[in-house]
């Protein structure tokens, strides 16, 4: 009966322990959950404000605090699973596990975040710039973590996943500041050329869409001789936001001032040699 006694005894003993480290294990981790949340809380505020006295792209700031956010909740309830006595190894096994299968079931989701903190890190093109990529040519409206949003001159919105386009060409035509509009037009063999361009370069130089400094000088120039056709080409630089009135309404202009000046269009010829 004594040594019954004494089994229960000692049995009652081991759990009380085993319940008492367990319980001061538990009130020590919900403090340090509590704490450490707090800590956080304090470290985030002071990011935010530092963020805001950089000239960190604002896409990129909230990406950027809640990545920073959530590697230090996961530091946090690491050293909480330690204070608790979870094994360490079994833990990490445990979140690798999960952080692969999130990887797995967002992967595409997860490529357009990386293009996205690409594009506002590296600053292939910025908000407002007229672009090309994807088969799309408009001004950038937006640039997102996940999708950048073109509006094109038809007033469509293009959304196009970053990956999409960090994966592609890119052409910036506002980088510079100007670009240059090539527009081609063709004369008889038999037309007078210096003519023809100085008629096309008063045109140009009249322009006020058209730059008229330095490098930028308007210019024209013999570009091809076709098979029916000497190929000249106007080279005028415009601003971005000009683009489409000059591509549009000077080429109108081209050809109206040299239909007026007796210049026809240069039809198919040939010449034919009888003999008898």
């Amino acid at each position: 009966m004594d040594t019954i006694t004494n089994s229960l005894q000692n049995f009652f003993n081991t759990i009380s322990s085993g319940l008492g480290n367990w319980g001061l294990q538990l009130i020590g981790a919900i403090a340090a959950l509590i704490i450490g949340l707090w800590i956080i809380r304090i470290i985030m505020k002071g990011v935010s404000k530092a963020f805001e006295k950089t000239s960190l792209d604002e896409t990129l700031q909230p990406f950027l605090l809640t990545t920073i956010g959530f590697l230090l909740k996961l530091l946090l309830i690491i050293s909480i699973a330690g204070i608790v006595g979870l094994p360490m190894a079994s833990f990490a096994a445990l979140l690798a596990g999960v952080g692969l299968a999130i990887g797995a079931a967002f992967n595409g989701s997860l490529g357009h975040i990386a293009s996205g903190v690409m594009l506002l890190v590296f600053k292939p093109f910025k908000v407002g710039d007229l672009i090309k990529t994807n088969g799309a040519f408009g001004f950038v409206k937006e640039i997102s973590v996940f999708v950048t949003v073109i509006e094109t001159f038809q007033n469509e919105t293009e959304i196009i996943p970053n990956s999409a386009i960090t994966s592609n060409k890119i052409t910036n035509l506002t980088k510079i500041g100007n670009l240059r509009i090539d527009m081609p037009f063709a004369i008889r063999y038999d037309a007078d050329i210096s003519k023809a361009k100085e008629i096309v370069l008063d045109i140009l130089n009249k322009d006020k869409n058209v730059l008229q400094e330095g490098a930028n000088k308007p210019r024209v120039a013999v570009n091809n001789l076709g098979q029916n056709s000497v190929e000249l080409l106007a080279l005028p630089y415009v601003n971005c936001e000009n683009y489409w009135d000059v591509y549009w309404d000077t080429r109108q202009a081209v050809v109206e001032a040299l239909g007026k000046a007796g210049f026809e269009a240069p039809l198919p010829q040939r010449i034919v040699t009888m003999t008898k």
